[in-house]
């Protein structure tokens, strides 16, 4: 079988938040974080014969880099990719060596926070952060406004970049790891439940994220 360039761009942005993973039979590929802090889930085009496991994903995606247009035959041990002259066997790991997500995904019933999030924002909210090297992103409701803030929540005088993202009549901050937002380049429905956990969702790309709030994080209707 073959595998589309999309589908291992889902997997070099899974390997940010593990880099390990397990993937069950079918069209659907999921991961957690070894912390079990985000949550991802995606609908790839492509159905996978059996499940296997990957310990190292970052070494398997640089092997298969080595490939023009590969072909994978899948053994229930390893994987067998030839291209061209070029062939290659890869033995999967143990299941039990990776951290595998629940069966099920979260579920946020009610949440009190809700807008789009187009990915322009989220770059530039990233890019703000990475600049003034502050390491929490804090969804912010003041004012009648929704903003993107990258800050550090722990320090009130520190330096910060926002970005204007929707309105709201409540009050909140919903504070995150600037590391835990590293997602792929789509626009993102949010929504973000004061019980701890947000949910970014592209319906389009059948792709989502579940990420945990952090300490400190408020909610005031």
């Amino acid at each position: 079988m073959k595998i589309s360039e999309e589908t291992f761009d889902v997997l070099k942005n899974f390997s940010t938040i593990n880099p390990s993973i397990s993937i069950k039979q079918g069209n659907v590929i999921r991961t957690i974080s070894e912390q079990k802090n985000i949550l991802s889930q995606k609908v790839v085009s492509e159905s996978f014969p059996q499940e296997f496991a990957v310990y190292d994903l970052n070494q398997f995606l640089g092997l298969v880099s080595l490939f023009k247009e590969p072909e994978f035959s899948f053994g229930e041990k390893e994987v067998s990719i030839i291209g061209g002259s070029a062939k290659s066997r890869y033995t999967f790991t143990d299941p039990s060596m990776v951290t595998s997500p629940p069966e099920k995904n979260i579920e946020l019933i009610d949440p009190e926070v809700c807008f789009n999030m187009p990915y322009a924002s989220l770059k530039s909210i990233i890019n703000g952060a990475n600049q003034l090297s502050l390491p929490e992103i804090v969804v912010r409701g003041e004012n009648g406004k929704i903003f993107l803030v990258a800050t550090n929540a722990k320090n009130t005088t520190t330096n910060e970049f926002s970005v204007e993202v929707g309105e709201t009549n409540a009050t909140f901050n919903m504070i995150f790891k600037t590391e835990n937002l590293k997602f792929m380049s789509y626009d993102y429905q949010v929504k973000i439940s004061s019980k701890g956990v947000a949910q970014f969702s592209s319906e389009e790309n059948s792709l989502d994220y579940w990420v945990a709030t952090e300490a400190g994080s408020e909610y005031h209707g």
